[in-house]
This record gives structure tokens, C-alpha cells and sequence, in this order.
């Protein structure tokens, strides 16, 4: 009884906006009492409308009221206080809309602070204490406050669920035991909660490693892309001042060829306006002497002619025309042809750097691997065409189905000479390099070799056959089987014989692997680490 009336004082001195005690309490006409700044700030929001309400009868009135302190109901709660409210813990606060309440309190529930799970009920402070103190209930489950406890009753026979069907996989109450889940394989809550909780366990060690694994790999991840910023920070700083300095040597090259031209151009100009003017000059002098002589064959004293011929009749040695060589319109023209052939081979070194940059250009993986093929349809995803380099060819194979076959032959070839041709062995190479994942199928008769190789292998000697070399891997088909060949050991390989090779060549993982292709595919050697 003490403690009903306690609650109910506790609820005539409440305020029902904070739903605690009353502070600074004031009193609105209509009869209801609030803490002073819970009204207030409730009729702060209404400002707008200038119309102000009760929060419980919503009984309004226009002006704002003044609030005054009731200094009745303040002496009134401070004495609630003392009587023992003021000890009261926090925990003794109403339930609200989203909070689990007391089962047992009446009126205004409390909030709940744990859930039963024999009793299935939730309880306050007040009404928790005989689970501490009366030796039956102390054995129950206490957890924390659950609004889903009714999940736990059988919704059939309205029974707590204690035991757990495996066949079923359903938690069943013992009236289920001995109706729909008879004979079934079932064991006790409890006990399925301790194996499911050793799985959980052992998922979460997984988890956690996995958790760690990946912020390795993140941590390797952050690395790789700053190494790869640093790498190629570099590369463009080295890059820039490579290709600075060859502009600079081209600059160079361009002054001198500018400077030569317009040196011999200022020479042989000079030497051609020396010859004008001396030439010129020779035509005045024959003018004179021509006029000259036209005024003696006009004399008629024909012994001043006599006496004047011999003087007159005297020429200086004369500059022979022929002796001046005028060639054809091309005095530069084998300036520019060089220049010409220079620009040629220079845009043609260029070309094949670049291409090498593009073939030798580190590709970073950094992200998860992906898995290998194995089937055909996953293998063809990676397929590549193969095309054959006439200028490597050996002169007894004969190429031909746009140097997509290739075929052995006693006649020699009319192939130009190259340094990059095979001389003793019939071998030929793709125009193509492999990089990242490659795959292709190669169609044979008779005896042949298949073999994946560096392209800087020798030409020449008997060390650059296939698979005589630690540069070059060969698989050998014969009607009689299959042989590896890798740096001069043979090996025998099993596989059923198919006119169809499949070759797959993972680069970046180092895989080499060789298959026989018919209705099925069937590898004949593989996973092989090139390098």
C-alpha cells in the first residue's frame, strides 16, 4: 500500500511533458501544473501562431500567460523528495512509446529493466527484486528488456519453446514433443545454443581473420600504389629529361645543318657574284674595243688605220663560257635528301621504342586474383590471333593463309635476308607478343613443335631450337605422343592424341600450360612457371 501511494504521489507531482518530478512548478488557468521551462519551451514552438495551449486539455489563450512559480506545489514536492523520492534510482522513469514496459506495474507502467525468459515477462526495478531474493527465481534468465518474448511461446499450445526440433529446425514447446515432433531428432534449447554458439565462434575467428587478411592486403594495396606513384613519378622525370636532351640534340643538329646550308649558300653565292661581275666587266671591256674598232673601219686615211690596227686589234685572254658549270635546280636538294633519311630512321627508332615501352610497360595486378579457366568456353575468353613473322621464318617453311600456317618444305624459300631469322633450325616466330592471359589452338599433322619463347632468343647455333634453351618451352607432337622439351630434358607426356593444341600462357602468374583438344579438353602439361 506504501508503495502504491508513493506512485501516485509521485504521478499528481509529475510533470507530464518530462514525465519527472516538478520543477520550479507553475500552474495554467485551466488547472494543470508543468515545470516552469517545459511550458516554456512547449509555448516557445507556438509562437508563430500567437496562440498558446495546455499540453493536456489543450485549452488555449491569447496573450501568452506570465508563468509564476507555485510556491505551494514547490514546498509540496521538495517535501515528496525528502520522504524518499529523492533516492528514487533513475530507472523508476514511465515507460515511453519506444521502451519495454513493466508486465506487473498497474496504471503507469514503469520502464522495464530486464525480461524473464522462464516467467516471459518484463519487469521494473521494484518489481525485479524478488528474482534477487527468493531462491526459486533466482535461477531464471534475466536479459536485457525484449519486446519479442511472446516469440518464445508456442503459439499452438501456448507453452514456452524450450526445446529445439533438428529435423524441423524450429524451437517446439514439450506438447510439440509429443505431437507433431515426435520421433524427430530434438534437443534442448540450451544445448543447440551452446553447438550454434561454438559455429558462431568459430565463424567469427574466421571473420576476424579474413578482417585481418584484408587489411594486410589493404595495407599491401597502399603500398603497391604508392611504390607504383613513386615508380612512375620517376619514369616521367627520367622520361622528360631523356626526351629534353634528344630535343636539345635535335635543336643542335637543326642549328648546324641550318648554319652549314646558309654558310655554303653565302659561299658559293659570293663565288657565283666574284664570276658576274668579272664577267660583266669583260663585256664592258668588248663593248669598248668593239666601238673602238667600229671607228677605225670607218677611218678612210688608210695609213692612220695601219698605223692604229695593231694596237686595237689585241684582246686579253677571255673567260670561256664553257668553263662555267650551271647545274640542274638542285644545289640543297642532298641536304635534304639526308636530312630526310635521317627523319626516316629517327621516326622508325622511335616506333619501335614506343612499342617496346607499350609491351615492356609494367602492368600492375592489384586487384583480387581471378580465377584460372577450366573450361574451354572460360579458356576462348582469353583468345588471342596468332600471326606468323615472315622475317624470323627459317627458309625451308613456307607461309602462307596470311602467315596463319605454316608448312615444312625441301624447296627453300626466297625469304630477304634478316637478322632476326631462324638459319639452322625450321623455326618461326608471331609478330605478336603475349602479355597478361593468352590462349590458342594450334591444328598439326604430321611431326611438329609448339613452343612458347622469349623473343630475344638467339637465332643462330644449335642452342636456339625450341625447347633447347632455358628461353623457350616446347611441347613436341608426334603420331606416337607427346614430349616437353624445357633447356634440353625431354619428358614424356600422357594425354590422348588430338590433331588440336590449346596453349595457355598466363604471364603475369608465370603459367604455361598445354592441352589436347577434341570433344573434351584435357591438359597434357601445365601450371609450368615461366619465369
Amino acid at each position: 500500500m506504501a508503495q502504491k501511494r508513493v506512485q501516485l504521489e509521485e504521478e499528481a507531482f509529475s510533470c507530464s511533458i518530462c514525465l519527472d518530478l516538478l520543477k520550479d512548478p507553475v500552474t495554467v488557468s485551466c488547472g494543470h501544473s508543468y515545470c516552469m521551462k517545459c511550458l516554456q519551451t512547449h509555448w516557445d514552438t507556438e509562437d508563430e501562431k500567437k496562440l498558446y495551449s495546455c499540453p493536456q486539455c489543450r485549452q488555449t489563450f491569447r496573450p501568452r500567460p506570465v508563468l509564476l512559480k507555485s510556491t505551494m506545489l514547490a514546498v509540496l514536492v521538495e517535501e515528496l523528495k525528502k520522504s524518499g523520492l529523492q533516492a528514487a534510482p533513475a530507472d523508476h522513469c514511465y515507460a515511453g512509446a519506444e521502451d519495454v514496459a513493466c508486465d506487473i506495474c498497474t496504471g503507469r507502467k514503469l520502464r522495464a529493466q530486464k525480461s524473464c525468459l522462464q516467467c516471459l515477462a518484463s519487469y521494473c526495478q521494484n518489481h525485479l527484486q524478488p528474482h534477487f531474493e527468493a531462491a526459486p527465481l533466482k535461477k531464471h534468465k534475466l536479459v536485457e528488456p525484449s519486446k519479442k518474448l511472446q516469440e518464445n511461446v508456442c503459439s499452438h499450445h501456448d507453452e514456452a519453446m524450450k526445446i529445439f526440433c533438428r529435423t524441423d529446425q524450429q524451437s517446439i514447446c514439450t506438447f510439440c514433443l509429443l505431437d507433431k515432433h515426435k520421433g524427430h531428432d530434438t534437443v534442448s534449447a540450451a544445448a543447440e545454443r551452446a553447438e550454434r554458439q561454438r559455429e558462431l565462434e568459430v565463424s567469427r575467428q574466421n571473420i576476424q581473420q579474413r578482417i585481418q587478411d584484408r587489411e594486410k592486403d589493404v595495407k599491401l594495396l597502399q603500398q603497391e600504389a604508392e611504390a607504383i606513384n613513386r615508380s612512375a613519378d620517376k619514369a616521367v622525370e627520367d622520361s622528360q629529361k631523356i626526351f629534353t636532351q634528344l630535343i636539345r640534340l635535335m635543336e643542335k643538329q637543326r642549328s648546324d645543318v641550318t648554319q652549314q646550308v646558309r654558310s655554303q649558300q653565302e659561299s658559293q653565292v659570293s663565288r657565283v657574284k666574284e664570276l658576274e661581275e668579272k664577267l660583266r666587266q669583260e663585256i664592258a671591256e668588248l663593248k669598248r674595243r668593239d666601238g673602238e674598232l667600229q671607228t677605225l673601219s670607218q677611218t678612210e686615211d688608210h695609213n692612220q688605220f695601219l698605223h692604229d690596227y695593231p694596237s686595237l686589234s689585241a684582246l686579253s685572254q677571255p673567260t670561256h663560257s664553257s668553263s662555267i658549270h650551271i647545274r640542274p635546280l638542285r644545289y640543297f636538294e642532298d641536304v635534304t635528301a639526308a636530312v630526310s633519311a635521317l627523319g626516316d630512321k629517327v621516326q622508325d627508332v622511335l616506333t619501335e621504342t614506343w612499342t617496346n615501352i607499350l609491351l615492356t610497360g609494367t602492368e600492375v595486378d592489384v586487384l583480387l586474383p581471378q580465377p584460372e579457366p577450366k573450361t574451354r568456353e572460360e579458356f576462348i575468353r582469353y583468345s588471342c590471333d596468332i600471326t606468323l613473322d615472315p622475317n624470323t621464318a627459317n627458309r625451308e617453311l613456307l607461309l602462307s593463309d596470311g602467315n596463319r600456317r605454316v608448312t615444312w618444305t625441301r624447296q627453300q624459300q626466297s625469304y630477304p635476308s634478316h637478322p632476326h631469322r631462324f638459319t639452322e633450325w625450321s623455326q618461326v616466330l608471331s609478330r605478336e607478343s603475349l602479355t597478361g592471359r593468352c590462349y590458342w589452338e594450334v591444328e598439326w599433322r604430321g611431326d611438329i613443335s609448339v613452343a612458347v619463347t622469349y623473343k630475344n632468343i638467339n637465332r643462330t647455333g644449335n642452342e636456339c631450337g625450341f625447347g633447347y634453351n632455358d628461353k623457350s618451352w616446347a611441347l613436341n607432337c608426334i603420331d606416337s605422343g607427346y614430349y616437353f622439351w624445357y633447356n634440353s630434358v625431354q619428358t614424356p607426356v600422357s594425354g590422348p592424341q588430338s590433331s588440336r593444341v590449346g596453349v595457355y600462357l598466363d604471364h603475369r602468374a608465370g603459367i604455361l600450360s598445354f592441352y589436347s583438344i577434341s570433344e573434351t579438353m584435357k591438359v597434357l602439361h601445365g601450371r609450368v612457371k615461366s619465369s
